[in-house]
């Protein structure tokens, strides 16, 4: 008998509470919901969880501060953050407290099960192909990338690597970081129409 999955998800929005229940019993998931840290946090000690959705703008307890709370309680679990926010900085500020990838809303129900599902896979696997990686990546998540890049043969940006791998626009602008690191893609500032630099990306060969 196959053990029940069970997705926690907190957040202070009733209708995002009831919308992620419904594709949870939809996928045969079990949803834990919290309308607040503290309680996000009750549910994780007492009941465990696979997999957490955290929302970023919440009252009294925002979801930077959530996350502190239940890595203090369970390193482990996957926390995929769900924010309106698009800025790398705001991405940054998360992984750096250990979370693993970043839906947007309004949530897409196909888009946040292809996530919920790709985290549940690598949590399960052995973390043995990991080891070189640092604290937080994945090699599936990079090896999705580096494929995305090496069928390139052009410079690229973040977004259309995000657009053609299905990844966040957050989790692409961290594995990049990690591959500029470790000296594998090169990086090439153009400037647009109204004068504004972005970054173009291609693997190093």
């Amino acid at each position: 008998m196959n053990k029940t999955i069970k997705i926690l998800t907190i957040d202070d929005s009733k209708d995002i509470l009831f919308a992620i229940s419904v594709i949870c019993e939809y996928q045969g998931w079990k949803a834990l919901t919290a309308s607040h840290a503290k309680r996000g946090l009750e549910l994780l000690i007492n009941q465990g969880a696979n997999l957490i959705l955290l929302d970023y703008h919440m009252p009294e307890i925002d979801g930077i501060e959530a996350i502190r709370m239940l890595r203090e309680v369970n390193k482990s679990v996957p926390i995929i953050i769900l924010t309106v926010e698009e800025r790398p900085e705001i991405a940054d500020r998360f992984m750096a407290e250990g979370a693993d990838d970043f839906a947007l809303k309004p949530i897409k129900a196909l888009d946040l099960i292809w996530r919920i599902k790709t985290h549940l896979r690598i949590s399960q696997e052995p973390e043995i192909d990991d080891i070189e990686l640092k604290k937080g990546l994945s090699r599936e998540t990079l090896d999705k990338v580096l494929e995305y890049l090496n069928g390139n043969i052009q410079y690229t940006t973040i977004k259309k690597i995000a657009q053609g791998t299905g990844l966040a626009y957050q989790t692409v602008h961290r594995y990049m970081q990690y591959l500029i690191e470790n000296n594998k893609v090169e990086v090439k500032l153009k400037y647009g129409k109204q004068g504004r630099p972005k970054n173009r990306y291609i693997v190093k060969q």
